[in-house]
């Protein structure tokens, strides 16, 4: 079925990817007190992402990242046209059925979330491959931990001002003050996580290379 080890590799961090990615996007919308500051419930999901990324890059270089960045932002918008039509749909009445005002509230996020959850995706994916590329042509195969980082602290200071400014601040569900507090506290959260994880990088690295070069 696959026609070698590092196929079957890609499959599941590619799966791993899309399935974190789209998880995060469906529940963004929904904002949470960290402190007194808010911050999207959407951001829990991507430091699995950064890991994901982090190990494409090694073994798939800038073509793999870029080329699976693409698929899932068009799985992402191919997920909201569904979610689109079946908030669209009645639902059917009765006792302990769900309603559409609840399904809406789940669901029902703007078309402003919708691109601003794409947009930042996509460029943070971005910065993140060349960032990651740059460190490990100054390092070569050492200093794992410092292109992981390295590139998540840059990309992902991208991804929260993007995401938080075009789906809330744009749309004045938030003020000034609360987006910029909110983006940082989003971007801190994130990048703490993704430090605390970094050692599921080595480990990561450490199983692939064992699994691709067994007998």
């Amino acid at each position: 079925m696959f026609q070698s080890k590092k196929d079957l590799v890609y499959v599941i961090l590619a799966g791993i990817f899309i399935t974190n990615a789209i998880v995060a996007e469906l529940i963004g919308g929904k904002l949470i007190y960290v402190g007194p500051y808010l911050m999207s419930v959407g951001i829990l999901p991507w430091p699995i992402v950064f890991v994901t990324t982090d190990l494409i890059n090694e073994y798939f270089g800038e073509k793999g990242v870029k080329k699976l960045s693409l698929i899932t932002a068009c799985l992402i918008a191919y997920c909201f046209i569904l979610l689109f039509i079946a908030l669209k749909i009645p639902a059917v009445k009765g006792d302990g059925l769900v309603t559409d005002g609840q399904f809406t509230a789940v669901f029902g996020q703007s078309m402003w979330i919708i691109v601003g959850s794409i947009t930042a995706f996509l460029v943070s994916q971005l910065i993140d491959v060349t960032i990651f590329h740059f460190f490990k042509r100054k390092t070569g195969d050492k200093m794992i931990w410092l292109r992981s980082t390295g590139s998540t602290v840059i990309s992902q200071l991208f991804d929260s001002f993007i995401v938080l400014g075009i789906a809330f601040w744009m749309t004045g569900k938030i003020n000034t003050e609360q987006y910029i507090a909110s983006a940082f506290t989003g971007y801190f959260v994130k990048l703490i996580i993704a430090i605390l994880l970094t050692p599921l990088i080595y480990l990561g690295h450490s199983l692939i290379e064992k699994y691709i070069h067994s007998k």
